[in-house]
This record gives C-alpha cells, sequence and structure tokens, in this order.
C-alpha cells in the first residue's frame, strides 16, 4: 500500500515564489521523483481558501506518492545529491511540516 506524504510550507521572508517554483520544476521535483521509493510528486500553489477572503495559511502544498517510507528514508540517507537538494529545500522554506497519511 502507498502512503501519501503532505508537505505544507511557506517560504523563508524574501524568498522569491517564481524562483522557488523554478528551483522546485528544475531540481526538487526531477530529484525526488527519480528516487526508486517515489511514484508520483505534485507541487500545489495556495491560490485561496474557498468561501472566504482569507488568505491560505500556508503557500504551498506537496503531495508526494510514496510506496515506502523506510525506502525513502534509506534512499535520502544513502545520495548525497539528495540531502544536498534537502539542504537546499530548507534554505527556500520556513519550518514545512511533514504529514503522512494512509487511505481510509
Amino acid at each position: 500500500m502507498s502512503t501519501k506524504i503532505i508537505v505544507i510550507c511557506n517560504l523563508k521572508p524574501g524568498k522569491d515564489p517564481a524562483a522557488y517554483e523554478k528551483w522546485a520544476r528544475e531540481v526538487d521535483i526531477p530529484s525526488a521523483t527519480s528516487l526508486k521509493s517515489i511514484d508520483g510528486f505534485d507541487l500545489l500553489r495556495a491560490t485561496g481558501i474557498f468561501g472566504s477572503d482569507e488568505a491560505p495559511p500556508y503557500q504551498y502544498i506537496e503531495v508526494l506518492e510514496v510506496n515506502s517510507v523506510e525506502g525513502l528514508a534509506s534512499e535520502m540517507a544513502a545520495s548525497e545529491a539528495m540531502q544536498q537538494v534537502a539542504a537546499q529545500y530548507q534554505e527556500w522554506t520556513d519550518n514545512p511540516i511533514f504529514i503522512l497519511t494512509e487511505p481510509v
């Protein structure tokens, strides 16, 4: 059974959303989807809250389709390139939250 990891985040103050999205398309998503444990990766920009004029509490939502959480941890630990991508991600984002999910 696959797991979806939902990541919610905001960019750090002063970070340019267009530059972040370019980095995500060119570096983050291709790097992540090259891992055997990741079957899919969607990056979504929050645009509003349905039925409200309030701004969304988070700017970005990622949905990672993971076939093995343990495999993902192993691949991340074993890959210097992925560790560099993860470090870059931390430079862009302000305290991202990674939520593990399962189907109901």
